[in-house]
């Protein structure tokens, strides 16, 4: 594994590691945020529980698992994305800027969204990219004959 991967994917995992301790400990303040949104998100998903609290804790227990993984680079691609699929929703209840009048309150949500949303750029990076150093190392796909097996002069 490349250095920049030992460094990256622990920096870029710590903070669902910690996210996700804090809402596994006190997932009470969450959840109360995250119910109007979960209201609204069951209008179209009926089959969604109506315990808060458990689907802010299911998240949170997702946000350890994934961010274990990827710090320790044990299947990076899957635990990035669902990191990046544990976000969408904490975005999307915490974060929605749009819901705010203008002012320092709308400020600081749109930061945090884009914050989120640049982090979320981060993991699709990792899912698109993880991997792909073991696949160049092999040589030309067996699927492509006329692939050179030797580097060109």
């Amino acid at each position: 594994m490349p250095l920049l991967h030992l460094v990256a994917r622990p920096l870029l995992s710590s903070l669902f590691v910690g996210s996700g301790l804090d809402s596994l400990r006190d997932p009470g303040p969450k959840a109360e945020m995250a119910g109007p949104f979960l209201d609204r998100l069951r209008a179209t998903l009926p089959a969604l529980p109506d315990d808060d609290v458990q689907l802010v804790r299911v998240n949170a227990a997702v946000q350890v698992g994934a961010g274990a993984l990827l710090a320790l680079g044990k299947t990076p691609r899957l635990a990035a994305l669902a990191l990046a699929g544990s976000l969408v929703p904490t975005t999307l209840s915490a974060h929605a800027f749009w819901e705010h009048e203008e002012g320092q309150a709308r400020s600081a949500q749109q930061v945090q969204f884009l914050k989120n949303a640049s982090v979320m750029g981060g993991l699709l990076a990792v899912a698109g990219s993880a991997g792909r150093r073991k696949r160049d190392r092999k040589g030309p796909s067996r699927r492509c004959p006329w692939a050179r097996s030797s580097p060109r002069p």
